[in-house]
């Protein structure tokens, strides 16, 4: 979350109080305070927000870069795992976490581990050697092959050991992190991923086992909120919703008996706590996560979720009061106005088929992650009466969601329909001009549509027609401002929905100018 290195001494000026707002009424008040506690805001080491927030960072990962290897999920290049993380994810599962910590690492030259001896004159030069090493490396943590389970999930150790490379950049903020990694000290779990009164945590899977944590909650299946999960997690019980569950066991090999799948809109008890897990209009298997505690105190946390009117009939949000709330502030800024899901799958309907009355013999394709955007692709389909193309591995996924309207509308041979679902980060002209010669006897151009809130700009903000699409010869690609967040719009007329007592955003929040922004909105909010 931090934006530069400079936020890491500002964020330690101040308190998990200052944080979230706080209405002054309510019993809930508490005074701020400027000290920090063990859960409060040592600086997150790492940008932990990737999906729809920083997309460039998506997209500058190659689809060769993201390899898949038997190292931490038994699986080989080419499988499943390996196409599933082609499709999109995010830098953060692919660094070495707090589970290194855990060993001391000795080095050692192959006449030790053989038990040979080594000559004297051998050991002199070794000695040189290993001095001229060390002064090149101070400060880097060594490469070198660890544990399965201290791997990231589906990836090469050669493409891990590439990536780490990126960052051995010599400054302070490098070095901080890197002495941070050595010394062997655990990350610890920020406050607003933990829920008060009770033994849960949300999306905190990268932190370990934490402390008094015995339920970890994952609000959906997007890198930045299950990061740390892999076959080797034995820290406590997964909850989440089906779909989720079954993308953690079929992608990560998550062992089954930590996973619990929650059925959405039934009250369970975990612990002595109601939960009840809300649609939360994101991605497939997203949820808005509700506790009940037994002193009556209830919090609402969002996940990623995107607003909507729908939201505000669910009965156990009508008929109860949140005095917490855990808001996802992805777009939590004035600016972004961007129009409804449904105007934007309309305006690329619309689009479609205007290209297709003058050039029938295009190409469409839809940029995707490898969870979401489905609703567009799907759109698409409908209206102009014709399947889906998607690679093997998507379509394991899409199968895996038991959508019966999706699945018999999936296509096997790309030369069969003109509507082809490809990773978001292949939306490029030369990608796709090198991707159409494959079908150079079906199609001769392609329009190509890449769905997300960042592509949203002020100056056309809800009259879509105004959209321009970047062309190059025969390919066409939109921007169109399709999110699965909430536009500020919509979070102000939620959180005026359930006026909570206290606001706590979890996400922008890594510097002080975000969170005071926030809070002058929440304020404003509330005011009324």
């Amino acid at each position: 979350m931090l934006e530069s290195a400079n936020q890491i001494e500002e964020i330690d000026a101040f308190s998990d109080s200052y944080l979230f707002y706080q209405d002054p009424n309510s019993e809930f008040y508490e005074e701020p305070s400027i000290s920090l506690d063990e859960n409060g805001f040592p600086q997150p080491l790492f940008n932990e927000q990737v999906e729809e927030q920083q997309p460039h960072k998506i997209d500058s990962l190659n689809e060769d870069s993201i390899g898949c290897s038997s190292s931490s999920s038994g699986s080989k290049d080419g499988s499943f795992a390996a196409d599933f993380y082609q499709s999109g994810s995010d830098w953060s599962t692919l660094r070495v976490d707090s589970p290194l910590n855990s060993k001391k690492l000795k080095q050692k030259n192959l006449f030790q581990m053989w038990g040979l001896k080594q000559e004297k004159h051998e050991k002199v030069e070794n000695e040189k050697n290993k001095d001229k090493e060390n002064e090149t490396h101070i400060g880097v943590l060594p490469y070198m092959k660890t544990d399965t389970h201290l791997s990231p999930p589906c990836v090469s150790p050669d493409s891990f050991r590439a990536r780490n490379r990126a960052f051995e950049i010599d400054s302070k903020a490098s070095q901080k992190r890197k002495s941070f990694m050595v010394q062997g000290n655990a990350r610890s779990c920020p406050f607003y991923k933990k829920i008060p009164g009770t033994p849960f945590t949300v999306d905190a899977f990268r932190y370990g086992a934490v402390k008094g944590c015995s339920s970890y909650f994952l609000s959906h299946f997007h890198a930045d909120h299950y990061g740390g999960l892999s076959k080797a997690w034995s820290h406590g019980p997964i909850y989440c919703t089906s779909i989720t569950a079954r993308l953690v066991r079929m992608c990560l090999y998550v062992n089954p008996s930590y996973i619990r799948p929650l059925e959405l809109d039934v009250e369970h008890l975990i612990d002595g706590v109601k939960v009840t897990l809300l649609e939360a209009n994101h991605c497939p298997g997203a949820a808005l996560i509700y506790f009940h505690l037994s002193d009556g105190q209830r919090f609402l946390h969002t996940g990623d979720f995107r607003a909507c009117k729908r939201m505000q009939t669910y009965p156990l949000l009508v008929n109860n009061k949140v005095n917490v709330i855990y808001l996802d502030t992805t777009y939590c800024n004035p600016k972004y106005r961007f129009p409804s899901k449904e105007e934007v799958t309309s305006f690329v309907v619309k689009t479609t088929m205007t290209c297709l009355k003058k050039q029938p013999k295009t190409l469409v394709v839809v940029g995707a992650y490898s969870i979401g955007k489905e609703c567009v692709y799907i759109a698409i389909s409908e209206a102009i009466k014709v399947k889906i193309y998607a690679n093997a591995s998507r379509r394991r996924i899409l199968q895996s969601f038991d959508w019966p309207h999706l699945s018999k509308n999936l296509c096997t041979n790309g030369k069969d329909t003109p509507l082809h679902v490809l990773p978001i980060s292949s939306l490029k002209h030369e990608t796709l001009k090198t991707y159409l010669k494959t079908y150079q006897d079906q199609f001769n151009a392609v329009v190509a549509f890449r769905p997300t809130g960042w592509t949203f700009s002020e100056s056309v903000g809800s009259q879509l027609d105004l959209i321009k699409p970047n062309s190059r010869g025969n390919i066409q690609i939109y921007g169109v401002p399709y999110s699965e967040h909430s536009s500020f719009t919509e979070l102000q007329e939620f959180v005026q929905f359930l006026r909570p007592n206290k606001i706590i955003p979890t996400v922008n929040i890594g510097n002080a100018a975000n969170r005071e922004k926030q809070q002058s909105y929440f304020r404003q909010w509330l005011s009324g």
